[in-house]
């Protein structure tokens, strides 16, 4: 889409659905590559990423499905570890799979998102975090090889906080060996929300929410069946639409 073109003139006022959110959606999918068995969404929204995560899940031999606001994602055929430029380039949330897979099956090959580009690599945190815990990692041809036979718990400070970064460690940390301390962590309620997931699945989670994060981690985990928490950018735009438009408006699922 090129464009986006409003008339306006017309009082908004009615009652609106808020959707779940993407940036929590997106690391739920990739977290599912942890369980054992089927993990399921509901409310996921329907929007390009969300589908981009799914194909990138079954290129990797998983089974994801979406369908109406659900999704399921089976990880039990997965036998490919690699997470190819083509997707990181239109989602660098595809970065999220390096934690699980590494976690779950000691080996990950993706793409930086950033592909061979000189400068800062975008992932440092990422790298800094799992190497802490033990992986052994390569890069060659703007990819990042990351392998571990299993990953082991530590104290480690993000030198400054990263969303994908908190929550890539986190996914690897749930399958580490011992305690893993995550200080200077991202506190965004997607966060909270994969902390409550990987809790579900059996590993214990404390902190979610602050700066410290302690993670037990478990030899295996369940699969999950969580809703998605709502888009907060969502519903804030609708409510200020609505303010501005003297409304009435409600906002609902918010």
């Amino acid at each position: 889409m090129d464009k986006f073109v409003v008339e306006g003139g017309t009082p908004l006022q009615g009652t609106v659905q808020v959707s779940g959110a993407k940036n929590s959606a997106l690391p739920l999918l990739a977290c599912a590559l942890l369980g054992e068995g089927p993990s399921r969404l509901s409310m996921a929204p329907d929007l390009a990423d969300v589908r981009t995560m799914a194909r990138l899940l079954r290129k990797l031999g998983a089974r994801a499905e979406l369908d109406a606001g659900r999704a399921q994602v089976d990880p039990g055929g997965v036998s490919v570890f690699e997470a190819p430029y083509d997707l990181v380039k239109t989602m660098r949330a595809s970065v999220l799979v390096l934690g699980p897979l590494l976690a779950r099956y000691g080996r990950a090959r993706i793409s930086l998102p950033g592909g061979c580009a000189i400068g800062a690599r975008p992932i440092d945190q990422h790298l800094k975090g799992l190497a802490a815990m033990g992986a052994e990692l390569t890069m060659e041809h703007g990819y990042v090889e990351a392998r571990a036979k299993r990953l082991q718990g530590c104290d480690f400070t993000f030198d400054v906080q990263t969303v994908t970064g908190t929550e890539n460690l986190l996914m690897a940390a749930a399958l580490a060996d011992g305690t893993t301390v995550l200080r200077n962590a991202a506190c965004e309620p997607e966060i909270v929300q994969l902390a409550q997931a990987l809790s579900q699945m059996g590993a214990s989670v404390q902190g979610a929410g602050t700066q410290t994060l302690e993670i037990q981690g478990a030899k295996t985990l369940r699969a999950f069946d969580v809703r998605v928490i709502a888009d907060r950018i969502e519903a804030g735009t609708l409510l200020v639409a609505g303010a501005l438009g003297k409304g009435p408006v409600r906002v609902e699922g918010a």
